[in-house]
């Protein structure tokens, strides 16, 4: 049930990225791709990047959960998670090249060590 905490709060995180490229999208008038408005283009960016690692991301740390891996080890994961796609969406929005770094850094670690943990699970 850790996962499904954390995939509720993500799912939240994403549909606010969903509307703020809707409200730039209704300001600028641009209803399709995105005009070259630089705001625009890097709202996109952060609600597709979102996407394309969380739904991995949460699938890892659901197997670790279903695996038996102690709750405490889920939490840090899905917390690592958390905050590297909370610090990469908002670092888009306003161009912080730091926080961005940071964001992915954190997706990444979380990936990697799942993808480990899965992996030694299944060696031992």
């Amino acid at each position: 049930m850790i996962v499904s905490t954390f995939a509720a709060i993500l799912a939240i995180l994403y549909i606010q990225l969903s509307f703020r490229v809707i409200k730039l999208r209704k300001a600028k008038r641009i209803s399709l791709g995105d005009g070259g408005d630089a705001s625009l283009q890097a709202a996109i960016r952060a609600h597709a990047n979102f996407i394309e690692y969380v739904p991995f991301s949460l699938i890892m740390l659901f197997l670790l959960e279903y695996q038996g891996l102690p709750s405490h080890y889920c939490y840090i994961l899905g917390a690592m998670l958390l905050a590297g796609r909370f610090c990469h969406s908002y670092a888009l929005a306003d161009n912080l090249m730091k926080l961005r770094v940071l964001g992915m850094m954190l997706t990444f670690l979380t990936m990697l060590i799942s993808a480990v943990m899965l992996l030694v699970t299944q060696v031992f």
